[in-house]
């Protein structure tokens, strides 16, 4: 059960509870969210700016990732994306990775720059795609950063001005939006420009800053309303969208995991390259499934969520049980930088 929560976490996971894995497959639409840790500033001047538009271009450049919509924000970053032939996680990786090193190259700074792992929502094309790309757009000017919509028609650090036409962004997808607004460049952007505007009054949307039952209905009285009439229907804090989308994809989820789940344990079951590991790395296999924090033993465990969940196609909800971590924990060592005896060990088994 979801703890009710009156704020603007409404629908998040209670405290102690697992993050659950991430949804993505080729073609997803995503709201990604990064924030700075302790709410450090993730951008202190136009250069860090430019540095990471220029990566977030590239991701672009490859068909890694398509843009729609993004805003950098002093402390944090939207990002509307819908994924390529690779997992979203390997796009963002590279881009927040890349960043960071520069970041605290240029700044001389060490250590993490963002809080704990992005946050990422998917969504449901109809209504959600227009809808956020304008609530992403107008963050600035909710935030004061920009004084008034004339304004953010120019405004560098948003894809609002490439939309509008002021600043030429090639690598972003202005053409899909666009396309819903008019038959012609011209009209589709006065059509935009006033979709924008009527934006502006309704200030900030919590039904849109995540997914989940409450956001999905747009608040506790249309959820209290909705139960009146029945069975609620299907909710998930990592999906914006209908019940019947939410529903749909969740089955789809859990076909696939199961499916996954059977193929591996149909190869090499996780007891087999425990042993393997525990062996060639001379880490006891208590300690591999102990919280032991002895460095040869993190690195073990790190080398087992790798081989695991990217190499034998693991959950890695079901590494985690195996291990007795948390699911986020067996996902954050299993997307780490590769250690280069996964292949190795892929090989062997």
């Amino acid at each position: 059960m979801y703890k009710r929560i009156d704020s603007p976490r409404e629908g998040a996971y209670p405290p102690g509870m697992p993050r659950q894995p991430r949804l993505d497959a080729p073609g997803t639409l995503h709201h990604v969210i990064g924030r700075g840790i302790e709410r450090t500033q993730l951008f202190r001047n136009d250069p860090d700016r430019a540095d990471f538009v220029t990566r977030l271009a590239v991701c672009c450049e490859t068909g890694a990732l398509t843009v729609y919509a993004w805003a950098l924000m002093p402390n944090h970053v939207h990002l509307l994306v819908r994924t390529g032939p690779s997992p979203l996680f390997r796009s963002m990786k590279k881009l927040l990775t890349g960043y960071v090193v520069n970041f605290n190259r240029r700044h001389q700074r060490i250590g993490h720059l963002f809080q704990n792992r992005y946050k990422s929502i998917v969504v449901e094309d109809e209504p959600y795609l227009l809808e956020l790309t304008r609530y992403i757009h107008l963050n600035p000017l909710r935030s004061h950063i920009v004084p008034d919509l004339s304004t953010l028609h120019r405004y560098p650090w948003t894809g609002h001005a490439a939309l509008v036409g002021g600043v030429a962004r090639p690598w972003q997808d202005t053409q899909t939006i666009l396309a819903q607004f008019g038959p012609t460049p011209r009209r589709a952007i006065a059509a935009y420009r006033a979709f924008v505007a009527a934006g502006i009054p309704q200030g900030r949307r919590p039904d849109l800053g995540g997914g989940g039952l409450v956001r999905s209905l747009g608040g506790w009285a249309q959820v209290v309303a909705r139960r009146r009439k029945g069975p609620p229907p299907a909710a998930d804090p990592r999906i914006l969208g209908s019940g019947e989308f939410t529903a749909a994809l969740l089955a789809e989820a859990a076909r696939q995991e199961q499916e996954t789940l059977r193929l591996s344990r149909k190869g090499v079951a996780l007891a087999t390259l425990a042993r393997a590991i525990s062996d060639r790395e001379g880490v006891p296999e208590r300690e591999l499934r102990s919280g032991n924090r002895r460095p040869a033993v993190v690195r073990a465990r790190r080398l087992f969520c790798q081989v695991a969940v990217q190499g034998l196609g693991y959950a890695g909800a079901a590494v985690a049980r195996f291990l007795g971590v948390t699911t986020s924990s067996a996902n954050r060592l299993a997307v780490s930088e590769e250690l280069p005896e996964v292949q190795r060990y892929l090989n062997a088994l």
